[in-house]
């Protein structure tokens, strides 16, 4: 399958403005893509992918806690307690209390720790490798076309994300159930990736992309959708 092709005309069919995003797990690090210069959040580094950047990541180039736990880089139990317990987001405002906290975080799917040990992340349009996960930045009309190509020829709905970190929600999630998943984000995305206030998320399997894409062209020449 031609990965690359395949991101060129989902840039173009739905005319998004930035690049769809490879993401691929292994279990041994690269020798021909870049390591990530410096440590920075996983949303970041889908960001900086968005917009055209190719990389991988390891446990050493991750400082977000969120990032470690549910793409699988590090087990949770060997973080501080205040990060074990969620405390840390209640003085910010995403949560009111503890409990919260924990009633919230038994929703967000993650990883195993100790599988991979990086996380590839390139411009789909120019990923050298066969990517597990889609990532897709747009505006609400094309996160639509993307949720009716999905359904197109075979009936099924997206999962909607709800106020989980994406690292969870569009990572995590669509790799380890297979299915498309959209949302707004989370706000601690949303402050660091600087997302315009139309902007909605949508990440696709890869496994599903060729058959999305071919929805997509074929959409494209009915009544609702010229």
């Amino acid at each position: 399958m031609d990965y690359q092709e395949l991101g060129k005309k989902l840039k173009d069919i739905l005319k998004l403005e930035r690049e769809p995003v490879a993401l691929k797990w292994v279990s041994r690090e690269p020798r021909d893509i870049p390591r990530e210069e410096e440590k920075s959040r996983f949303c970041t580094k889908l960001n900086k992918a968005l917009n055209g950047e190719t990389f991988f990541s390891t446990v050493e180039e991750e400082e977000c806690m969120g990032g470690l736990r549910y793409t699988g880089m590090k087990d949770p139990s060997n973080f501080p307690k205040n990060m074990q317990s969620g405390s840390f987001l209640v003085p910010g405002g995403v949560y009111k209390n503890i409990p919260a906290v924990q009633r919230s975080w038994k929703n967000n799917l993650a990883i195993d720790p100790g599988i991979f040990v990086a996380i590839l992340f390139a411009p789909l349009t120019r990923a050298e490798f066969e990517p597990d996960v889609i990532f897709i930045v747009g505006n609400a009309t094309q996160g639509m076309e993307l949720l009716h190509a999905n359904a197109y020829d075979s009936g099924s709905h997206g999962l909607g994300a709800d106020s989980g970190p994406i690292c969870s929600s569009m990572a995590a999630v669509p790799y380890l159930t297979g299915k498309v998943t959209y949302g707004f984000g989370d706000i601690g995305s949303r402050n660091n990736m600087k997302l315009k206030t139309e902007e909605i998320m949508v990440s696709l399997p890869a496994t599903d992309l060729e058959r999305v894409v071919l929805n997509l062209e074929e959409m494209k020449t009915k009544t609702f959708f010229r």
